[in-house]
């Protein structure tokens, strides 16, 4: 049996959904989309001055809605909220954790309030993330992921962490490019 480059695949498995699924989807988003509540009480990225959650992370002007225990069920989520998802807990901790990238974390990060501001980090994280687990081998995938994700994680192997982030990065790609279809059809 011929042996199967892990690095590859895991690489070729999101560059492929990045290229020909969600990152085509997220062009021309408006700063209107972006921030559009679908359903009353959604969660979203906006400015403290007019949040009415008790926390409110974030070291700028703007916050992401926010609460401990999250509430049952769960508030819709906007774009902006899923958008800044991807960029603190998905794919901004991940890099400082394992590629040396700057720390980050939903209260010390400065949200964007624009739609552009938000895609260009998302492009930009998403390369040195696509670009980090490539410089993996095989052998590195096996490594475990040690203090640099909770404790219960701790002795999974980075593959667990590689395949867990695509999925992430599918899902609420999914989720978001749904709520553009809904904002379009909303009007």
């Amino acid at each position: 049996m011929a042996s199967i480059d892990l690095t590859h695949e895991l690489v070729e498995q999101i560059d492929w959904h990045w290229r020909g699924q969600l990152r085509s989807r997220l062009d021309g988003l408006t700063d209107d989309e972006y921030l559009w509540e679908p359903v009353a009480g959604a969660w979203n990225v906006r400015p403290k001055a007019e949040s009415t959650m008790e926390m409110q992370p974030g070291a700028g002007d703007w916050t992401i809605d926010w609460a401990w225990p999250e509430p049952d069920p769960a508030p819709v989520t906007t774009i902006a909220w899923r958008l800044n998802h991807l960029l603190v807990g998905v794919l901004g901790a991940r890099l400082a954790g394992h590629f040396g990238g700057e720390p980050c974390d939903y209260d010390s990060y400065d949200y964007p309030s624009t739609a552009a501001d938000a895609l260009a980090r998302l492009d930009d994280l998403y390369a040195r993330w696509r670009d980090g687990i490539a410089s993996w081998s095989d052998a590195d995938l096996a490594v475990p992921v040690g203090d640099a994700e909770p404790p219960q994680y701790a002795e999974s192997p980075r593959i667990t962490l590689v395949l867990h982030i695509n999925r992430e990065l599918i899902h609420h790609g999914a989720e978001i490019a749904l709520l553009r279809d809904l904002y379009a059809h909303s009007a």
